[in-house]
């Protein structure tokens, strides 16, 4: 792969908590316009490299690049216009229950933008339309269903075009026909938006249905073992990779 196509990069790193290191020197290039999902089991460090690559963690070693941009090695300044690019989807929705669906997704036009109240307002209800959610701005998250509270979760990740989305485990809490409704919407937005989308998840349905590319931490090795297409790595991929896919649930 060409690294000047790059959106996103890992180069040579390492992450650790003080002595205990948890994965290394892992080289990642996610294109523009794919879902790029990150699998393995429980504590290989999924979600710590999402971590590292929103500066949410340092390395120990190595470097996080957005474009041909040190993410790691960037001034305060820069690092926070390079994740203006960028819109995340947490694990738990991470949506303000005190405040309504249309207030959570205003937050961040609010914060980041210059755009007059009225023009907040089209946005907003533009985004929650997208997620399937039209007329529901007034409502509070406590209200809503666990699945509805991921869209909305997803409505307010989008609410400034990121040009990044990063997802955490998207069918965590969900049924499996709720899970892959979320699936398919993650599919919408990336091609409405030309985003490219980063996903954390262990569902081996989630994985298969909507992944470009996958990468496959293994925490015994403490090393990415596969990264390729989830379909070939489910049938020609290491032994550890077959058994991961083998053993998850398909609907």
């Amino acid at each position: 792969m060409n690294v000047a196509e790059s959106v996103l990069g890992v180069r040579d790193l390492t992450m650790a908590f003080g002595d205990r290191v948890v994965m290394e020197h892992l080289d990642i290039e996610i294109e523009r316009g794919e879902i790029y999902v990150v699998m393995g089991g429980s504590g290989c460090g999924k979600s710590t490299l999402v971590r590292h690559m929103l500066g949410l963690q340092e390395p120990a070693s190595g470097e996080v690049f957005y474009g041909d941009e040190s993410f790691t090695r960037a001034p305060p300044a820069d690092r926070e216009r390079m994740l203006r690019r960028v819109g995340v989807l947490y694990q738990g929705s991470a949506l303000w229950t005190s405040m309504t669906l249309a207030e959570n997704v205003a937050l961040p036009l609010q914060q980041f933008t210059r755009l007059r109240p009225a023009r907040i307002r089209e946005v907003v209800e533009l985004k929650l339309a997208l997620v399937g959610l039209h007329g529901f701005e007034e409502y509070y998250p406590w209200e809503l269903s666990g699945g509805m509270q991921k869209r909305a979760g997803l409505a307010r990740a989008i609410a400034l075009d990121p040009e990044i989305l990063f997802i955490d485990e998207p069918s965590a809490s969900l049924d499996p026909p709720t899970g892959r409704r979320l699936d398919r919407l993650i599919l919408e937005i990336r091609d409405a938006l030309h985003t490219t989308v980063v996903v954390v998840t262990h569902d081996v349905a989630s994985i298969l249905g909507i992944g470009s590319r996958a990468l496959f931490l293994d925490g015994e090795s403490r090393r990415a073992i596969a990264e390729g297409p989830p379909a070939e790595l489910r049938v020609s991929g290491p032994e550890a990779v077959r058994a991961f896919f083998a053993g998850g649930i398909l609907p």
